[in-house]
């Protein structure tokens, strides 16, 4: 089958959609943007519900960007200084860089990972006397809170923002040859907007393990799963996939 629309199901941002923009023109294929969850960040009273009192805490542990957003929103949302004391655990290299809009790297003490949460597992084994936040959305991979409560440590996860799925109706009659999923709540809003999504001749692109089992689990036949040694990006798997399904030679 050959390969004319694909829908790609986060919003259209900045560089880092830049890949699928040049392979679009490459290819000569359609590529639309289109979020398919909105984040909704919880107010000041929520974060008291919760117990949270941001000055508990000596280490804040950074797993997305958005986290990183919305843990300085409601600081200064709740009038809390974030000393220069406070120290920083990002998962990835990009948190951590993207962490330098809110602080300046000097004057901090920043710990990367490399990848998963299971890299940043041995400092906080080494500096156990601290006490951890974990700012997350509500929806957080059950291996993450079950890592930390096996360390003994004093930590807390913040919900600081939820994860909603948007209203996709205006694509009820849309035709895509390939629909690309980033993370489990894509799959949930696809089918929480379309509950008789028929996949038919569809192609399926997901990225990442917790993505790929969520796909299988709503039934979903996969073509396309990133990353792997040989794609370990989405741009370069769907060009591959594509060069393969509409047979251009090079």
């Amino acid at each position: 089958m050959k390969i004319n629309n694909i829908l790609i199901s986060q919003p259209l941002s900045g560089g880092s959609n830049a890949p699928y923009i040049e392979l679009s023109k490459n290819k000569n294929v359609n590529i639309d943007f289109r979020s398919f969850i909105e984040v909704k960040g919880a107010s000041s009273s929520d974060v008291r519900k919760q117990k949270i009192n941001f000055s508990d805490f000596t280490v804040v542990l950074f797993i997305s960007k958005k986290s990183v957003d919305h843990y300085f929103r409601l600081a200064k949302s709740m009038r809390f200084k974030v000393p220069i004391s406070m120290k920083y655990v990002c998962q990835t290299n990009t948190i951590a860089y993207y962490l330098q809009k809110y602080i300046i790297y000097r004057k901090r003490k920043i710990h990367i990972g490399n990848m998963s949460f299971k890299d940043i597992l041995p400092y906080i084994k080494k500096h156990y006397k601290e006490k951890f936040l974990l700012p997350s959305s509500d929806i957080l991979k059950s291996e993450i809170p079950d890592m930390l409560n096996k360390l003994n440590i004093f930590w807390k996860r913040a919900i600081l923002y939820k994860t909603t799925s948007s209203d996709l109706s205006d694509l009820k009659h849309a035709c895509y040859d390939i629909l690309v999923f980033f993370n489990p709540a894509e799959v949930k809003s696809l089918f929480d907007n379309f509950p008789n999504f028929d996949q038919n001749n569809t192609k399926i692109a997901t990225f990442g393990k917790n993505t790929l089992d969520a796909a299988c689990k709503a039934g979903l036949k996969i073509d396309i799963k990133v990353p792997t040694p040989e794609f370990p990006s989405m741009a370069m798997a769907l060009e591959k996939y594509i060069k393969k399904s509409n047979r251009i030679r090079y």
